[in-house]
């Protein structure tokens, strides 16, 4: 394409879009459908000049000129409460749903695995020496030690936010980091397995594995839940980066990456509940039946939650995507 042909052709027409996008809300009827057809026309120039002959000048002039003709056309709006509802009531469980062929299969293989672990360390003292000296791995597994102080050994508003904080940056970790091919969302899942088995052989080797699940489980449960739900979204959108399906990879991955940003917020949510649980319940006095009871009422209260109100949305539509005028505009690819 012969830039500067294309630009004698078409300047005149941003010229003029510019002049009606300056006159703001003056525009007459007939030149509201002018600003309509110019911008939509702007933005077929803008694809064709990034993808035929990218110029930066050129590119930001229109680019500013087809934002601007995008926000005058659409209008500006506020997020409010309505929004939040709304996140919260269908776009964040719609997308949970939506993505569950990912996570379940994710928790189901990540558990068999831990179990398996778990297994092969409880099973070989050789490997349990690998880990750490006989005496420390007696002050671990002992009645009152290491694994069972671990979750009184601070003040627990403290400790619930500590929690929180690096279980929700694990979670964003997986939603961010699935779009490198999924490879560093396979490691971060792979070690917190890896502890989570290591826990399972070690006091299953003492013969306190009933101990060690009475604090796993009260807050595990929907925690882990919480990082499959990451891993599983996170290893999707890698999917996404090799294999599009019917859609560009741009649009995918723009439509899904907006999906896992609302996602990580939700999941921050969840996993705030299970760190108040973590630091509450868990160490507490309470008999261990009680402690787990609220840990299965949890999880079954946020996989309800998913499937009830996140079934219904998904099933009428919603992605879990930002409202449709939120989005960037999907401009035309050149023929």
């Amino acid at each position: 394409m012969d830039l500067d042909v294309f630009v004698t052709a078409h300047r005149a027409e941003w010229d003029r879009l510019d002049y009606l996008l300056r006159r703001g809300g003056h525009l007459t009827g007939a030149e509201a459908d002018e600003l309509v057809a110019l911008y939509q026309r702007t933005a077929t120039h803008l694809s064709l000049v990034q993808s035929s002959a990218p110029d930066p000048a050129l590119t930001g002039r229109l680019t500013q000129l087809v934002a601007r003709a995008r926000a005058t056309v659409t209008g500006t709006r506020r997020a409010g409460w309505r929004d939040v509802v709304t996140f919260l009531t269908a776009g964040f469980p719609a997308a949970v749903y939506r993505s569950r062929h990912w996570w379940i299969p994710t928790a189901v293989l990540s558990t068999l695995l831990a179990a398996v672990i778990g297994w092969w360390i409880g099973a070989h003292p050789e490997v349990q020496s690998a880990i750490a000296a006989p005496e420390e791995l007696r002050q671990m597994t002992k009645p009152g030690g290491d694994y069972e102080t671990y979750y009184s050994s601070h003040p627990a508003a403290s400790f619930a936010a500590q929690v929180w904080t690096n279980n929700a940056r694990a979670a964003a970790m997986c939603l961010a980091l699935g779009a490198f091919l999924c490879v560093p969302v396979i490691w971060i899942l792979f070690i917190n397995v890896l502890n989570l088995g290591v826990g399972i052989g070690l006091m299953s080797s003492a013969g306190r594995l009933d101990t060690f699940l009475g604090l796993i489980l009260p807050h595990g449960l929907l925690e882990l839940t919480a990082v499959f739900v990451a891993a599983g979204t996170g290893l999707r959108l890698g999917w996404t980066v090799i294999d599009p399906g019917p859609q560009s990879r741009r649009t995918a991955l723009a439509q899904r990456g907006r999906a896992a940003i609302g996602m990580a917020i939700g999941l921050a949510l969840v996993l705030f509940v299970s760190g108040v649980i973590e630091a509450f319940v868990t160490p507490s006095g309470l008999p261990t039946w009680a402690r787990i009871t609220i840990g299965v009422v949890a999880e079954l209260v946020f996989l309800a939650y998913v499937y009830v109100l996140g079934g219904r949305a998904a099933r009428a539509g919603d992605i879990g995507d930002v409202d449709e005028a939120d989005r960037s505009a999907e401009l035309p690819s050149a023929a």
